[in-house]
């Protein structure tokens, strides 16, 4: 009896991935659970592990190929003591004089005839180009060379290329030309993209070409929350087992309330609908080894300072060691990001799509600023707002990051509900 192995559901708006790493060969023998291959989304990379005791089978998907959900990567002969042989290559074909290609047999080799043109081309398709690609480019009637060198392994064509493509306006997607190759400077070193980074690269520029994006700004005094912390800092940490106030918990809570006043930077645009929401699944982005993910934290709205801290502590860990599951990176509502802590002073954050806006926290800056007529040194942060202009007008985002400002710089708005 044989059991199959298969790609897994990847989370929310995920529906493929990549074999990246094969942990186990063919005719080895594996136990339940023990991992089998190693696959890597847009987001995460997940092990596969093995569903039954057994013998592992040939592997049908080779790495580096794009798969989709409920592909079927090999078997487990379960129960089995035996190892299987894998399947011997087939020999090398040769070409004969007359255009025929020779197959060689025990007795000597056997003329066929030559493949056709046609089945040479598609081949070729084939050889660029991942299986989920082909079958859009088919469906949509591009060829290979129109899209050009993918972003898959050896610059095969993936499913994120094409659909990048067509999202092109047609006047200024490329005509079918060959591309010279780029002579490399003996100075220089050319790495692969990660499937991260490649996807990341995608869905930010997916998000230029599909939100009608716009950004406002504002500046924060943070004296009055340096002084809270300061003030209250040990009490916190003595109340709440460890966790320490920080900026981060204190904005997020200053979002949370501007976002129930103002409802449309928290929805999402379905189509011909807008889905408002009652509930605040708050993104907070954060640096990885191998890129910027954005963890949620999910039901926001429902809880305290040290809640928030402590969940934002728990995925910066889990970011830097690789280990955030892919259900703690989907369903986000709003997402935050903090330059700041890189030395930014001022950005313009792009919106995490489906989401309608953003906002971005940026370095303190100690800058003479204008109080009650006399000009004085405080600590000022610049913070900005992305959103899409197609769900959320302008008046809403200046106001919404006006509350924001309000909520920081006098944090006793946020316990009044004022």
């Amino acid at each position: 009896m044989s059991a199959e192995i298969k790609v897994p559901t990847l989370g929310e708006s995920v529906t493929t991935a990549t074999v990246a790493k094969w942990l186990k060969h063919p005719g080895d023998a594996v136990n339940e659970d023990e991992p089998l291959v190693e696959l890597e989304t847009d987001k995460v990379s997940v092990e596969v592990p093995a569903p039954q005791a057994g013998v592992l089978g040939p592997l049908l998907v080779p790495e580096g190929e794009e798969v989709e959900v409920g592909t079927v990567l090999s078997t487990i002969e379960v129960g089995s003591g035996a190892a299987p042989k894998p399947a011997a290559a087939p020999a090398p074909k040769k070409e004969t004089p007359t255009g025929v290609q020779a197959q060689p047999t025990a007795s000597g080799p056997v003329a066929r005839p030559a493949t056709p043109a046609s089945d040479i081309a598609a081949q070729g398709a084939a050889a660029v180009a991942f299986p989920a690609a082909r079958k859009i480019m088919a469906e949509q009637g591009v060829s290979p060379a129109q899209v050009g060198t993918g972003t898959g392994k050896d610059g095969r064509i993936t499913k994120g290329d094409v659909q990048s493509f067509l999202a092109q306006p047609r006047a200024a997607q490329p005509a079918a030309a060959p591309r010279p190759p780029r002579q490399d400077d003996p100075r220089e070193e050319r790495v692969k993209m990660t499937r991260l980074r490649r996807t990341i690269a995608r869905r930010l520029k997916d998000a230029q070409n599909t939100a009608a994006l716009l950004t406002t700004f504002n500046e924060v005094d943070m004296s009055g929350v340096m002084q809270m912390r300061a003030e209250y800092k040990d009490l916190f940490i003595k109340k709440h087992n460890g966790v320490k106030l920080g900026f981060m918990s204190i904005f997020s809570r200053a979002v949370i309330a501007a976002l129930q006043e103002f409802p449309a930077i928290n929805a999402e645009i379905d189509g011909d609908d807008v889905i408002y929401r009652e509930f605040v699944n708050l993104g907070i982005a954060v640096g990885g080894p191998n890129g910027l993910v954005v963890p949620v934290i999910r039901d926001a709205d429902k809880m305290g300072f040290a809640q928030i801290e402590s969940a934002i502590a728990g995925f910066g860990k889990k970011a830097r060691e690789g280990t955030l599951k892919i259900d703690e990176l989907s369903g986000g509502t709003f997402s935050i990001t903090n330059g700041g802590i890189y030395g930014s002073l001022m950005s313009t954050p792009i919106i995490n799509a489906p989401q309608s806006a953003i906002l971005g926290m940026h370095a303190i800056q100690d800058r003479p600023v204008a109080v009650n007529g006399q000009v004085v040194i405080r600590p000022m942060m610049y913070i900005a707002l992305t959103y899409d202009h197609r769900i959320v007008d302008g008046k809403e985002a200046v106001s919404f990051l006006v509350r924001v400002k309000q909520n920081v710089e006098d944090p006793r708005r946020l316990l009044l509900q004022v």
